[in-house]
């Protein structure tokens, strides 16, 4: 699938981890101790907690004898204390910074408290619009959170853009009715064909129209890295 660039969005909705910085080795390492001391394996778990709320992770274990809320609560206060190695996607700052303040939101599947410690850690700006985990009763891949982002910059879903990087938040944008563009930089190796795909935001450029719409400029055209 390809992208059309001539298209223009009323505003882009964007993932966080893995989508606009790189938390995977802090993550990793919290939720790797977390799952060793549940008796899991963390090589066999650890792929499948990347984009979920932690409750949504944990309660999906129907593990014995664990409250998924006290469970989850600490694994996001070990993650607000653990943000070495995290670290902003290659020209994400710089395409954030190229948006107007009111055209964009981060949705996020993270506490408000814990994307606020990666987004300072990663230093990248805090929207004005942003949807946390906390702020859904259904996390990804249900399209709640993007369709509240959406109307919280007071545009309907479909005419936004979604930039995502694992499987149930790009499920949740397309369940929105949005466009969805996938980020690879973080290396998860998904199987989205019908999705259009950049590495990172050195190969995209954002462009306003006068009235206020976006859209999207290739930097390296030859390439055509939104053909999916």
């Amino acid at each position: 699938m390809k992208l059309d660039l001539n298209k223009q969005f009323s505003a882009f909705l964007f993932d966080m981890d893995g989508t606009l910085l790189t938390s995977i080795a802090a993550a990793e390492r919290v939720w790797g101790a977390w799952a060793k001391r549940q008796g899991l394996d963390p090589i066999a778990f650890l792929p499948t907690m990347h984009g979920q709320r932690a409750i949504d992770t944990i309660r999906r274990l129907e593990l014995p004898g664990v409250d998924p809320e006290i469970e989850a609560a600490k694994v996001t206060n070990a993650e607000i204390d653990d943000v070495q190695g995290v670290v902003a996607i290659a020209g994400a700052a710089e395409f954030l910074a190229a948006l107007p303040t009111d055209r964009w939101a981060i949705v996020t599947s993270a506490s408000k408290k814990l994307a606020q410690r990666r987004l300072e850690a990663a230093g990248l700006t805090i929207p004005g619009v942003i949807v946390t985990g906390e702020d859904v009763a259904v996390g990804k891949p249900d399209p709640q959170c993007f369709l509240l982002a959406a109307r919280r910059l007071g545009f309907p879903a479909a005419n936004c853009l979604v930039f995502e990087d694992v499987e149930a938040g790009v499920k949740a944008g397309r369940a929105a009715g949005a466009d969805v563009v996938v980020v690879t930089a973080a290396g998860h190796g998904l199987d989205l064909p019908n999705d259009p795909t950049i590495n990172d935001y050195t190969e995209i450029v954002p462009e306003v129209s006068a009235d206020g719409l976006l859209s999207i400029r290739l930097t390296l055209p030859d390439r055509a890295p939104l053909n999916g």
